[in-house]
Parts: structure tokens; sequence; C-alpha cells
């Protein structure tokens, strides 16, 4: 027979068993009493009896709401344990009111002062202490500490926001009786209500709203679930970041409400930002759930929300379908909740962001009303900030669109007033890549001199490689002034680099057409479909798609197009069409064009 094995120490049989358990790290509070000595030779029975009611109101009003445990007495001190920085920051601020209020009335010799020190560290624990080296250093910090006092580890610093948890002040590296290295020790004082404001955005900047995206909250519980909220955020901010008329909130500075119960409104205050991107999360296995939504930061109003399911390995892909998805759902709110501030509110009441991104979005649209509010818009930034060159430029595109949609008296007094905003522009900032390719803009659209147009495109993007709308007019251009290679590759470019664009329709509209001067006509139906879905009254798409029909030879589609065409601009005939054919009307392409839209059914 073997012999029964033998049982394993326990703490109770070996005293050296506890040093076997698994180290914890917690955050450690000890705080004692200034001057006990004398207080109690002073008054020993009143100093006692302050002490325990002091005690008391610790154990029943500081460490529940805190997650805090009682850890030792330690006669004229307490040793307490809490879950992280923040809870002991917030139990340590609470002690000293508490310790405050008990000598209120007290002549200064009787009044009890505490001095307290916060450190996180790794001990072990058995039935009757902890036991390690951080349970000492926390005691040695706390000796640190002045009367009524909060000192704190680097520990704990780095695990606390400044000015959201508590104001810092840096007291040094500070030698430790019996520590051979010297600790690095914070003074911690609670959150002042005057907090610095965030730093103000360049004039340019703020016309943009600021949106900051919180890494989403786990509700479930594996080991890599927490990185899953940080993956997200990093991956969505990195699709906003693309888009140019959002600022957003860098994912450091906006981590540190990750899992805060803090209203919108006190986020806005030290972030900046007009909207929050929040949610969470629950991963079972490879699948993800992730409820999202995307709030007002002043008014603390839902403007968008929706649940989603991906796979967990989507979020490490270079392009996530699920962050394009949140990504692309909260840009597209923003453009509705600030063009609705535009359409609805008085403009004088609104914020130059507003203004700026409605006019934008609205100069896109083709219902008159809308585009002529986007001018009103345009005017009215121009009257706060009359000295700056992206203004005048998108103001010399909605000339141009106001010639394309037929809406101007006046041709050659339009493009004279276009020509006059681009140059302004170009006197106040040479080397603004927007205002240059504004100005080719004009100069292709409204002038026919696409020579000039070219050059200002390539200026443009000598100063800005990333200048989406330069790659999409060249493009255009060069599509139809019969060099489809070129034309491709650059819308191809433009289209990348706007997965965002609130005119996403515009470029695909542009695409689909540079695609059908390219022969490529069953792309080009796809993508000026793609635009419709966005914009459905937008004419010049519905034309490109009534000619890629007719020339993919789907006829019967084509004439049911034609008529959809003919439903919007009851004024468009194959004459219009030749005499607005850029390249000249009378071009081979431009005559088999021509015939295309006869076939579809289009009147001479």
């Amino acid at each position: 027979m073997h012999p029964p094995p033998t049982p394993a120490p326990t703490a109770d049989t070996d005293p050296l068993a506890a040093f076997a358990l698994p180290p914890q790290s917690k955050v450690l509070v000890v705080t004692d009493i200034v001057e006990s000595v004398r207080l109690m030779e002073l008054d020993e029975a009143g100093t006692v009896a302050r002490w325990h009611a002091l005690v008391k109101r610790v154990l029943d009003e500081v460490l529940p709401p805190h997650g805090g445990r009682m850890v030792k007495s330690l006669g004229d001190g307490l040793m307490l344990e809490f879950p992280d920085a923040r809870a002991g920051a917030e139990a340590a601020f609470a002690i000293r009111r508490i310790s405050r209020e008990a000598n209120a009335g007290l002549p200064p010799e009787r009044q009890m002062h505490l001095r307290i020190g916060v450190h996180r560290a790794e001990f072990v624990r058995d039935d009757h202490d902890i036991y390690g080296i951080g349970v000492n250093l926390t005691a040695r910090v706390a000796a640190q500490a002045g009367p009524g006092e909060v000192v704190a580890t680097v520990a704990v610093r780095d695990e606390l926001a400044e000015g959201l948890d508590a104001d810092l002040e840096d007291l040094g590296e500070c030698y430790l009786k019996h520590v051979s290295q010297p600790v690095r020790i914070y003074r911690l004082e609670e959150p002042g209500a005057e907090r610095p404001e965030p730093t103000a955005p360049t004039d340019g900047e703020a016309r943009k709203p600021t949106v900051a995206v919180i890494p989403f909250d786990a509700r479930s519980t594996g080991e890599h679930h927490f990185a899953i909220g940080e993956l997200i955020a990093d991956h969505v901010i990195a699709q906003l970041s693309r888009t140019p008329d959002l600022r957003v909130i860098s994912r450091l500075s906006a981590t540190v409400f990750r899992g805060r119960d803090v209203a919108p409104f006190e986020i806005e205050r030290h972030l900046g930002a007009h909207y929050l991107l929040h949610g969470s999360y629950v991963a079972s296995g490879d699948k993800l759930l992730v409820m999202a939504e995307l709030a007002d930061a002043q008014s603390g109003e839902v403007r968008w929300s929706k649940r989603l399911n991906a796979e967990v390995g989507d979020l490490l892909q270079v392009e996530s379908e699920l962050s394009h998805e949140l990504a692309s759902a909260a840009h597209n709110a923003i453009l509705d909740a600030e063009v609705q501030k535009a359409l609805s509110q008085r403009l004088p009441t609104l914020q130059s962001h507003s203004l700026m991104l409605g006019a934008v979005t609205l100069m896109h649209r083709t219902a008159r009303n809308d585009f002529f509010r986007a001018q009103d818009l345009l005017n009215l930034l121009l009257e706060r900030h009359p000295r700056h060159a992206e203004l005048l430029a998108w103001l010399a595109k909605w000339h141009v669109l106001q010639v394309e949609q037929g809406w101007s008296g006046n041709v050659e007094d339009t493009a004279k007033r276009a020509l006059g905003h681009t140059n302004r522009a170009l006197d106040i900032d040479g080397k603004s890549a927007l205002a240059l390719t504004m100005d080719g803009f004009v100069r292709c659209n409204l002038l026919k001199d696409f020579d000039g147009a070219l050059d200002r495109y390539r200026m443009a993007l000598q100063l800005n490689p990333n200048e989406s709308l330069a790659w999409l007019f060249m493009g255009m251009l060069h599509g139809f002034t019969g060099q489809p290679g070129p034309a491709l590759a650059e819308v191809d470019t433009a289209l990348a680099l706007s997965p965002l664009d609130p005119a996403r329709y515009f470029f695909q509209s542009l695409a689909a057409s540079i695609h059908l001067s390219a022969g490529q006509y069953d792309r080009a139906v796809e993508l000026a479909r793609s635009s419709l879905k966005s914009n459905t009254t937008h004419i010049s798409t519905h034309r490109a798609l009534t000619i890629a029909l007719a020339m993919a030879g789907r006829i019967e589609e084509a004439r049911m197009q034609a008529t959809r065409l003919m439903q919007l601009a009851p004024e468009f005939t194959v004459s219009v069409f030749r005499a607005r054919r850029q390249g000249g009307g009378f071009s081979e392409q431009g005559r088999l064009f021509a015939e295309a839209l006869r076939m579809a059914g289009v009147p001479e």
C-alpha cells in the first residue's frame, strides 16, 4: 500500500505558506494622525473618541462606494486597500474631508490633522495581514505628507487623469527611511472647479466639428477582451481622421474616460469635443456584438445608435469592415446634425464649425433652397473670417455648381465671380492646395482652359499629395480629353483618399463619367447607381447612367433611366448635351454619347 499523500502546508500549519500564495496588486492608502502623541497628552479620551468617530465614518461612508476594504488599524492610523488608483485617490480626498469636518469649531491646538499616502503595491495575503515591500513603502510614503496632505507614488500618478481625477504636483525624487533608492512622489489635490480650457484650435480648425471616440467598454470578462475596445477606437479614429471636415481627438486623450460615469458636457469641458462616439461590446469566441452610439456632447442627445455583429479577427485587418461601418455611420450622423442646425437655427447663433460643414454639405444637394442656403452660410462665415482662403475656395466651387445646375442667369458673370474668389484666396494663401484645386475647377468647367486647370491641379498635389479633389478633378479632365489611362488611376486615388467624404456621391458621379469615357460601361453603371443612392436627384449622374446603359447595349434600362432624367431636367436635350460637352461637342466620343442619348429616348 502506498502511504497517504502529505497534505499541502497552509498558513495555519506553516507560517511561510502564505508567501507561496499568488501576489495581488491593489492600491493601498495609509493614513495616520499628525502629532498623535501630543493630542493624546492634551486630551486622551477626547482624541480617542474623535478618532473612533472618524474611523466609523470611513468604514460606513468611504469604503463601500469605492470598493475598499480595511486591511488593519495602526493605532493612530489606518491601512486601506482599493481596486484602482482612481478609487484610492477619491477615498483619500473623502477621508480628508471627513477630518476637516470633524475639526470645525475646535481650537487649533485640538484639531486632528491627517497625512495620507497612496501607492500601488504587490503583496500576499493570509488570514491575518498582508505582506510585501510595497506595504512598508506605502507607510513610508505617507510620512512624506504634510498635515492635511495626500501624496502618491508615480505608480498611482500614471493611472490618474490629471485635472479629472486629481490635480497633481510633482515633488521630485524623495529619499525614504530604509529605502535604498529615491521614490518619485506627487502631491494630490481634488480636481479644481476652475479647470483650464482645452487648447483652442487654429482659425481653420475652428470651423470643424470635433469628435472624441471613447474606447468601448467590455461587457465580457475574457482575458484579452479589454483590448478590443482600444482596437475599435484606434480603427475608427484612423477612419475619421481621413475626412477633412472633422477634428478627431487622439485616443490617448479620450481613453481616460473609458468606463467612467461622466456626463457628456464634462467630457466636452475637458476635450473640447462637440460629439462623443462610445459604446460597449460582448465577445464570445471569435464573435463580437457591438453596441454603439453617437451623442451631442453639450445636450447629451443621442444622434445615432446601432447594434453591429462582427468577428474579432476583423479588427486585426488593415481595413476593418466593422470600424468602417462605425466611422461612416457616425460621420453621416454628424453631418446630418450640423446640417439640421444650419437649416433650423438663426445664423448669428451658429458656431463657425456648424456653418462650415452645413455649407459644404448643402451645396452638394440639388434642392434649390438648400443650395442657396449654402451661399448664405458661406457669406456669413466670410464676414466672421474675411481672410481665410478655404472659405473663398468653397464659394468658388459653389458658383461652378450653380452653373452646372442651371441656376446661373449669366454664366459669364458667374465665371468671373468664381475666378475672383479663387484669385483672392491665392492672394491670401498661395500655398493652399484647396484654393489651387478650386481655381483649376473654375478654369476647367467654366473657362474651358484645360491646360491652365491641369497646371493648377499639379501644383495642388505638389503641396498636398493627399488633396483628393485635385486627384478627382484631374482624373475628370484627363477622362474628358481622351486620356483614360491616367484618368482611371487618378479617380481611383481620389476615391481611396475619401472614404467618408460628405460629397462622396459627387466623387462617385465623376468617377462614373470617367469610366464611361474609358469605355468601362458596366463599372460606370455600378458607380453611378452607388452615387444615386446618396443623392437621387443629381442630374449629371442620371445623364452618365443613361449613356452607360445605352453604350452597354442595355437599351430597355437606358430608356427607363432616360425617363427619370427627363422628369428631373425637362429642358435637357441632345443639343444641350452637345453644347455643354467638355472637349468639344463634335468629338468622336461626343457623337457616340449623343447617339446613345437618342437611343434612350432623349429628344433632339
